[in-house]
């Protein structure tokens, strides 16, 4: 029988687990917000349903899903990442009990749909190319469905987000995205499977347009590119940099912009400086490990082609600092890679990294080859049982060529050196001093200021005065960079906010590597 009445459909995002390197819960609490980006991927699949389906938005990041939500939903839409995917399973199994059909889909379902065989409905692949399929299915009645993208889709095509579905207020940011798929071939990387080689672009009206509704709605500060590469196609992206520069500059620069590149981006002059002038503060790279030998194995070429000290130092001129990515845990770590990882983080000066134990992660080349020589012993189950999980607390779900003691060692040690708050503070000063800061500007409400200023005093009561391990090196961090470079006084303030995330959660990963490298069996090949 069909269905002719408009659904009330309620959405869900599942939550990420509560020590995770991404939550910043006490950052969070610091600056007054309830979680650090909202659900663009679900706001972005709203805006392509029939304007008269009845939505409710429930981030679980930052709410709990109430009974009464579901009891008024004709259907639940959910899913995510691979590190949500416990939470999502619980969202399916509280729809069934309210006897309310499921609508799964994002990056986890397509990577491993098997996962989520308990829900009606699943959607494999981009919402683009699928999304109207299920929508026909729906209105006919059908009682469950499998709809498959086939080729990726032209997202010209895709909606303005339905920013309108969020309380802007309670995000540290909110993203936005031009770009997806990546020109790279990292075999560890998963975005080549989900979003392909060729980078897809939206254009520039549209997302200038994007920018405009986030406008409208009264929102300022920061604001997150998402993509998976934003200069993956270096040529396309410099016009749209212009005219986000002209953009802001018409609008009096309501936003300051961060996003995810690859390091070539500092061989380019040009697009360093159109980056600046388009009000970027911020990228994240990944800088994966000094070892040249698991670069040039795992196809992260591109990084064998530059100097990563100079490259992060060209990058910081141009008034944007860096946060990395790393990695432990590759095949061609015979002997311990920390003492290398250690001195290339300090002299980068790089006070933000993302240290993780290498995962092979569904569909991609470094879980098929692993497959192959019969090495891979657990699939995104091993993530989904353990509900403190991400890439930083989960990995090496193969077994390791090096003893797998060693390579926790050796995450024990990096991560102990790195947050220390001598090292990470000594580090932010570091780069704070060689920030070329001029030009950049956001205006923002006088309200967001005043925000801005408790979050200052809160920081500077915290770190500077309870903090009896960090004030030093925080006084010291902060006073050096006044005095040498003070136009970048607030990248200090920054780092220091995020510090109180970073220091609990190392210290979080330290005891819960202790106790696994003292339960391992030497004689084991898993350990």
């Amino acid at each position: 029988m069909s269905r002719t009445s408009a659904p009330n459909l309620l959405m869900v995002y599942p939550r990420f687990g509560l020590n995770s390197f991404w939550n910043y819960k006490a950052t969070c609490e610091l600056v007054g917000t309830r979680y650090s980006a909202a659900p663009l991927g679900l706001i972005t699949v709203a805006a392509m349903l029939p304007r008269d389906w009845n939505i409710r938005l429930v981030d679980c990041n930052i709410v709990t899903l109430d009974e009464a939500d579901l009891r008024w939903a004709d259907l639940v839409l959910t899913g995510g990442m691979l590190p949500q995917q416990r939470d999502t399973l619980r969202i399916v199994a509280r729809a069934h009990s309210n006897g309310k059909p499921v609508l799964v889909g994002g990056p986890d379902v397509t990577s491993s749909p098997d996962e989520y065989a308990v829900a009606e409905f699943r959607l494999i692949g981009e919402a683009e190319g699928i999304i109207d399929k299920f929508i026909e299915s729906w209105r006919s009645g059908d009682s469950g469905g499998t709809f498959r993208a086939g080729e990726f889709p032209d997202i010209t095509r895709s909606p303005i987000p339905r920013f309108d579905l969020l309380n802007l207020r309670h995000y540290m940011h909110v993203g936005v995205q031009r770009t997806r798929g990546c020109p790279f071939v990292c075999e560890f990387c998963n975005v080549i499977e989900l979003n392909g080689r060729k980078p897809r672009s939206k254009s520039t009206a549209q997302v200038l347009r994007e920018l405009d509704a986030l406008y409208h709605l009264g929102y300022r500060g920061h604001v997150d590119f998402v993509d998976d590469n934003l200069i993956g196609n270096p040529v396309a992206v410099k016009p749209f940099l212009a005219e986000l520069a002209a953009w802001l500059k018409r609008r009096r620069h309501p936003f300051e912009f961060t996003t995810e590149v690859s390091i070539n981006l500092a061989q380019d002059d040009e697009l360093l400086r159109l980056m600046r002038d388009a009000n970027f503060f911020a990228v994240f790279v990944g800088i994966e490990t000094p070892d040249k030998e698991a670069l040039r194995l795992t196809n992260k070429k591109q990084n064998l082609r530059i100097d990563i000290r100079e490259s992060v130092r060209r990058i910081n001129e141009a008034g944007i600092y860096v946060n990395a990515g790393f990695i432990i845990g590759f095949d061609s770590e015979r002997d311990s890679v920390a003492p290398a990882m250690i001195e290339c983080i300090e002299e980068t000066a790089i006070p933000v990294c993302m240290v993780g134990l290498l995962y092979a992660l569904p569909q991609t080349q470094l879980s098929r080859r692993l497959l192959d020589e019969g090495r891979l012993q657990c699939d995104s189950a091993r993530v989904a049982s353990d509900d403190l999980t991400d890439q930083c607390t989960s990995g090496l779900n193969f077994a390791t060529l090096r003893p797998r003691r060693e390579i926790l060692k050796d995450y024990r040690l990096v991560l102990d050196r790195i947050y220390g708050p001598e090292k990470y503070f000594g580090r932010a000063m570091r780069m704070s001093c060689r920030l070329d800061m001029r030009g950049h500007r956001v205006r923002v409400p006088f309200t967001r200021t005043l925000r801005d200023l408790r979050t200052v005093g809160r920081i500077l009561w915290r770190s500077g005065v309870l903090d009896r391990e960090a004030r030093g090196p925080f006084w010291s961090a902060l006073l050096g960079c006044a005095l040498r470079n003070p136009r970048a006084i607030r990248a200090v303030v920054a780092f220091s906010a995020l510090y109180l995330h970073y220091r609990p959660f190392s210290r979080f990963l330290d005891a819960r590597l202790e106790a696994q490298i003292q339960s391992l069996v030497d004689s084991t090949p898993w350990h």
